[in-house]
């Protein structure tokens, strides 16, 4: 087998995949599903809202851009001279979309026929940018429009709400599509130097899960794909200290009962975190709060939270890391505290090994029965692969998890002095 294909197996699951590293500098992940009829393909790059400040690795100095370009570039690359690529993919008849996040842009579609005609769109359109004057001025007044329209959604202000009482000066706390002023800044030259920056081949990764060729789909790439100069790309942030701003923030919108998000600030998010310290963490919230937890079922019974709004999730990324619970409560001052006392029940008494065995085997049977969806693997292995993770080490990384790494999680992570409660409250 070629050098630059690799076979990656799961130890737990059995399944395997191909990851080619293609001589344009692409890495290529193919995980086949004979059984599925539908595949499913993301073609994603380490490039988000966050990545306002970096440095080439082919210059001497960091630049600052202003806030919103990675949204913005996302908007503009379905354009083109010859149209709009949605049009392109109706021929073929695959569903296509895109999405900014905080550290990533990726550009997806899933097909049951015509899958390659459909890849060659993709990996066509998203390599040929085209930016003037008129385009990029008109499109400041549609995402103008949608920055106002998100300012004005309590579920959206109240997380933005949360991170700016949480971060310092870490730009996570910042809207993704950035505000009006920062996009009137925006400028066909802004919009090619990020993208001649970020989405050099050798900064992304293509995904397929599904029933493919292994050998149409490299032809496909082999013709598609343009080398560029391998540059890569520091991200820069302002030192980010432990504290958090404000323990405390509220605001009043239209809505018919309270929405809250609660949870910690993680000390030292600098560094990177492995599959295992992902892992721990989520066992960590399984066993302190889902809906086989005593806390659900007292938040419940005391009617503090409702079974379809309430959530947590473990919120990490480059140079930041909170868990957040979150839902709408009468009292989010009362689930807060209900939180803060079960965790701290946890620590003074130790996990329960039976409430941890039982947390492990749900999330574990959650992770592999999604390996039966094209979406979830593909969105699985691109997700792993821009935060420098692997799909099979953090299932096996899972399956060897014990009490002791998910109790050490707890003591680092829960710390009250470290919390944020984040509320907003009808008019």
């Amino acid at each position: 087998m070629d050098k630059n294909c690799q076979v990656i197996t799961g130890k737990q699951v059995g399944d395997s995949y191909w990851k080619i590293q293609h001589p344009s500098g692409l890495t290529i992940l193919l995980y086949p599903k004979e059984n599925c009829s539908t595949t499913y393909a993301i073609f994603g790059t380490r490039y988000g809202s966050i990545d306002n400040c970096f440095q080439r690795s082919d210059e001497p100095a960091p630049e600052t851009v202003p806030e919103g370009i990675a949204h913005y570039l996302e908007h503009k690359l379905f354009e083109s001279e010859d149209g709009d690529a949605f049009e392109r993919y109706a021929k073929t008849g695959a569903s296509a979309n895109a999405f900014t996040s905080f550290e990533s842009t990726c550009y997806l579609f899933s097909c049951t026929d015509k899958l390659y005609e459909s890849l060659e769109i993709l990996l066509d359109f998203v390599q040929s940018p085209y930016f003037t004057e008129q385009t990029v001025q008109k499109e400041q007044g549609i995402i103008g429009q949608e920055i106002k329209m998100y300012d004005d959604d309590p579920s959206w202000r109240v997380m933005f709400n949360y991170l700016k009482a949480m971060y310092h000066s870490h730009p996570i706390k910042e809207d993704i599509a950035g505000t009006v002023e920062s996009i009137a800044k925006i400028t066909p030259e802004l919009l090619y130097r990020c993208y001649n920056t970020f989405y050099n081949l050798g900064n992304m990764v293509l995904a397929l899960a599904g029933n493919f060729d292994k050998d149409k789909v490299l032809e496909v790439c082999d013709r598609m794909l343009k080398p560029a100069e391998p540059v890569s790309v520091r991200r820069v942030f302002s030192q980010e200290p432990d504290s958090i701003v404000r323990p405390h923030v509220e605001e009043r919108l239209s809505v018919a009962s309270p929405l809250f998000q609660f949870g910690f600030k993680e000390p030292g998010a600098d560094a990177p975190r492995s599959e295992r310290d992902v892992a721990a963490m989520e066992v960590l919230l399984e066993t302190l709060a889902s809906e086989a937890s005593p806390l659900f079922r007292d938040l419940l019974d005391r009617e503090l939270i409702n079974e379809s709004s309430f959530g947590y999730e473990y919120f990490e990324g480059s140079g930041f890391a909170t868990v957040i619970f979150s839902g709408e409560s009468k009292d989010p001052q009362a689930v807060a505290q209900a939180i803060l006392r079960e965790a701290e029940r946890f620590r003074q008494d130790g996990i329960p090994e039976e409430a941890f065995q039982r947390s492990k085997r749900a999330l574990y049977g959650e992770i592999v029965s999604a390996l039966n969806n094209t979406s979830s693997i593909a969105n699985g292995l691109v997700n792993m692969h821009l935060k420098g993770r692997e799909l099979f080490a953090y299932i096996d990384s899972l399956a060897a998890l014990q009490a002791k790494d998910v109790q050490k999680k707890l003591e680092q992570v829960f710390v009250p002095e470290q919390s944020v409660l984040s509320v907003i409250l009808p008019v």
